[in-house]
């Protein structure tokens, strides 16, 4: 099943929806021993995997962080193969001083941003899609 392309489409139909919880991104050289089932997302890098994970989580498992972060989702399904969305999304956060992590997945493209932003980039990415 092939995700839509047209950015103009892509851009009125994305409706973004913020996850509830508090997220952070951590690193280890290794992932056995962890309960894949609590990890959101794993990938692997040279240096280690970057795991993004519950606050909690990675609090229980002693896991270091730095910023603590809000997940929002944007409901629409994007093909991997679309051009401009990522480009149009971070280019309004980045004026309106948002940083963005960005996890493009299957179905759906994923943004972490700092917890303290989640309403003013929701309000940001729902403009951008009127």
């Amino acid at each position: 099943m092939n995700g839509e392309t047209d950015l103009g489409k892509l851009l009125k139909s994305m409706k973004p929806q913020h996850n509830p919880g508090d997220y952070v991104f951590c690193t280890t050289k290794s992932t056995e021993g962890f309960d894949l089932n609590e990890i959101e997302m794993f990938f692997r890098e040279e240096e280690g995997f970057t795991l993004i994970l519950k606050k909690e989580i990675a609090d229980r498992l002693q896991l270091d962080y730095s910023v603590v972060m809000s997940w929002i989702t944007l409901t629409v399904h994007s093909s991997l193969e679309a051009v401009g969305l990522t480009a149009a999304f971070s280019k309004v956060l980045s004026e309106n001083g948002i940083s963005c992590n960005v996890v493009a997945a299957y179905y759906h493209d994923h943004i972490f941003v700092n917890t303290r932003d989640i309403e003013k980039a929701l309000k940001v990415l729902t403009q951008l899609s009127e």
